[in-house]
């Protein structure tokens, strides 16, 4: 018995380093690339600050999830939390339609990205029918690809994510020497206020912490290693975008941040390396963005579609066209008109909405289950007033320029909510506890 157990233990594929760089990868992928020069246009040469404060953000909400997964570990994640926190009730399930929902608009946000940085090699990136189609196409691509299996996509994540981290740091380094001092004073400073609305979208460029939570029924002692992964992890990834916000703005004048926002990043980079400099960062974020992409597909539109549908995961969760044919098909359908309808800026702005509203609701759930997951009140409280706080600051800001933000997003909470009353009545489901099921197995058993 004593050998069994510790062959098991050998088993675990995460330690520290690799639930680290699994965070790591997770979240440096398209959201620097879309990012960088919308908070940029927003908050001017402080925008670091804002990078700051977004990491803050995200040491906070990752803490909760953290201690979250250790108590309930499910696939299920944020929607398992959720229903631990608020129950199997009307709230909890039409907040899991919520998060399926905010999934589709983040995978449209990162799909408009890719479209506007392929749209750059063919001196099109202002032709909207052009970003479009290379958006669409994209969906319709890895929508095809998850039906099949993308085994061959899922081996070459890891080489990927060395790509766009390495192209990232290069770029940084060199740049930071190449900085004019004129386009970081204070005369070109903002006012402070712009920065704290600019802290909805860094955080956004955060997204992917998460994931590591995923990983802890495969970790190496994960009450010692799930918090410090967590830590490191968005740490390292808080600098990194910190020195790139500086090497960006610092090279690149306000007005041209402004220009070129959907892809400043790419445009930083041409005053450095001339033209093929621009066009090495164009091909990283589509690298970048295209792997986000498959992965929030099979995530979203398998994993949470099944959740929201169903109300639990079936026992066996296998890859392939017989079980997510259905989530992805319709996945793919509705993230279309986001496409279509909404410019860069709005999709990203609803997506960074919803995931943090998400996140607070299922920070404040937590808050009624501390004694069973032993965290700190102070700490989970502070993260669920910054996620609601940070949603509450973009949604004013944005409100000034486009009115109809909130709209948007009224009506997701409405049709959240309709859909899941509509489920209710028409198959009786309700979204159930996961963890509750798996201890009734191991009874069973």
């Amino acid at each position: 018995m004593a050998n069994q157990e510790g062959k098991r233990e050998t088993k675990k594929a995460f330690g520290l380093v690799s639930a680290v760089m699994l965070g790591i990868g997770s979240m440096v992928g398209a959201g620097i690339f879309i990012v960088i020069g919308q908070a940029g246009a927003i908050a001017g040469n402080i925008v670091w600050l804002s990078f700051v404060f977004g990491g803050i953000a995200a040491l906070l909400s990752g803490y909760s999830l953290a201690k979250l997964a250790l108590r309930y570990p499910s696939r299920g994640g944020i929607v398992e939390y959720l229903v631990q926190g608020f129950g199997e009730g009307v709230f909890s399930g039409s907040a899991s339609v919520l998060f399926y929902f905010a999934g589709l608009i983040a995978i449209a946000a990162v799909a408009k990205s890719f479209g506007t940085y392929a749209a750059t090699f063919f001196h099109g990136v202002h032709d909207a029918m052009i970003v479009n189609g290379f958006a669409l196409g994209i969906v319709a691509f890895f929508t095809l690809v998850n039906l099949v299996g993308a085994t061959f996509v899922a081996k070459s994540e890891n080489l990927i994510v060395a790509v766009k981290v390495s192209v990232l740091v290069v770029f940084t380094v060199a740049a930071l020497f190449t900085i004019d001092p004129k386009n970081l004073s204070v005369a070109e400073m903002p006012p402070l206020k712009d920065m704290f609305f600019a802290i909805g979208l860094t955080f956004f460029a955060y997204q992917g912490f998460s994931v590591i939570t995923n990983t802890v029924e495969d970790m190496e002692h994960p009450e010692r290693t799930m918090l410090r992964a967590m830590v490191w992890a968005i740490v390292l990834v808080g600098i990194l975008y910190i020195l790139t916000a500086v090497a960006v703005l610092g090279n690149l004048p306000l007005e041209k941040v402004i220009q070129a926002k959907d892809y400043a990043l790419a445009e930083a980079a041409k005053p450095i390396f001339g033209i093929w400099g621009f066009k090495v960062m164009a091909a990283t974020a589509l690298l970048a963005t295209a792997s986000a992409i498959n992965a929030s597909l099979y995530a979203t539109a398998d994993i949470s579609y099944t959740m929201a549908k169903e109300g639990n995961l079936p026992k066996v969760y296998s890859y392939n066209v017989f079980q997510s044919f259905e989530g992805l098909i319709i996945s793919a359908l509705l993230i279309a008109p986001l496409i279509l309808f909404f410019d860069l800026s709005e999709v990203t702005t609803v997506a960074a909405l919803g995931v943090l509203i998400v996140q607070g609701l299922t920070h404040v759930g937590h808050l009624m289950r501390l004694r069973e997951t032993g965290a700190n009140a102070w700490l989970v409280a502070a993260a669920a007033l910054a996620m609601f706080g940070i949603s509450g600051l973009t949604l004013v800001y944005t409100s000034r320029h486009d009115p109809m933000i909130g709209y948007y997003l009224l009506g997701a909470f409405a049709l959240a909510f309709a859909v899941e009353i509509a489920l209710r009545l028409a198959t009786r489901r309700v979204v159930s506890r996961q963890i509750v099921d798996l201890f009734n197995r191991v009874r069973e058993i």
